[in-house]
C-alpha cells in the first residue's frame, strides 16, 4: 500500500475532525472575549486538578491518552505486520480500559448514565466485532470499524471533555 492511498483512507477522518473542530474553533472566536470576562482563559495547565480527581478518572484518562498516542501510530503505519498486531492488542486493551472506566464517571449526569456513554457501550461491542473480522481477514470492516472507534471514541469524546464545565476545561481555562 503506498503511502497516499494510506493517507486516503485517512481523509473521512481528517473531514469528520474539521467538521467538528470549525465549529469549536468559531465558537472560541466568537464567544473567547465573553469567557474571558467571565473568568476563562487559555493558561498554562493546572495539573493540580487532574491529581485530585477520583483514581477513576486517572485510569480513564491514561488510557485514552494512551489508545490515542498508539491509534495514531497504527492509522499511519504500515499494517498487517507484527508490529501492527501488538499494537493493536495494546490498543484494544487501552480503549476497553477506558470505556469500561466511563462507566464509573458520573461527573455530567450524577448518580446515572449519560449520553456520552453510549460511546462506551458502542465501542465496547465494536472492539471484539473489529477484532474477529482482522482475525477472517475482512480487513475493510476492520479498518472501518477501528477507524470510527478512533474518531468517534477518542476524538470526539475526546474533543466533548473541553467543553465548559469538564475537567480538562478546568485543567487548561478556569
Amino acid at each position: 500500500m503506498t503511502h497516499f492511498t494510506r493517507l486516503r483512507h485517512l481523509a473521512p477522518s481528517a473531514l469528520a475532525l474539521f467538521l467538528l473542530g470549525a465549529p469549536l474553533a468559531f465558537y472560541m472566536a466568537r464567544h473567547g472575549v465573553g469567557l474571558t470576562r467571565e473568568g476563562y482563559a487559555l493558561h498554562a495547565p493546572d495539573w493540580t486538578r487532574l491529581q485530585d480527581a477520583p483514581p477513576v478518572i486517572q485510569l480513564h484518562l491514561a488510557a485514552a491518552l494512551v489508545a490515542l498516542a498508539i491509534g495514531v501510530i497504527l492509522l499511519t503505519g504500515v499494517k498487517g505486520t507484527r508490529r501492527h498486531r501488538i499494537l493493536g492488542w495494546t490498543w484494544v486493551l487501552a480503549m476497553a480500559t477506558t470505556a469500561i472506566s466511563s462507566f464509573f464517571i458520573h461527573q455530567i449526569n450524577p448518580g446515572g448514565l449519560s449520553l456520552i456513554h453510549a460511546l462506551s457501550g458502542w465501542t465496547l461491542v465494536g472492539l471484539p466485532m473489529a477484532v474477529h473480522a482482522a482475525r477472517r481477514h475482512r480487513v475493510e470492516a476492520h479498518r472501518r470499524a477501528m477507524t470510527g472507534m478512533f474518531v468517534g471514541g477518542l476524538v470526539v469524546a475526546g474533543l466533548l471533555t473541553f467543553l465548559p464545565g469538564r475537567l480538562l476545561w478546568a485543567v487548561f481555562f478556569a
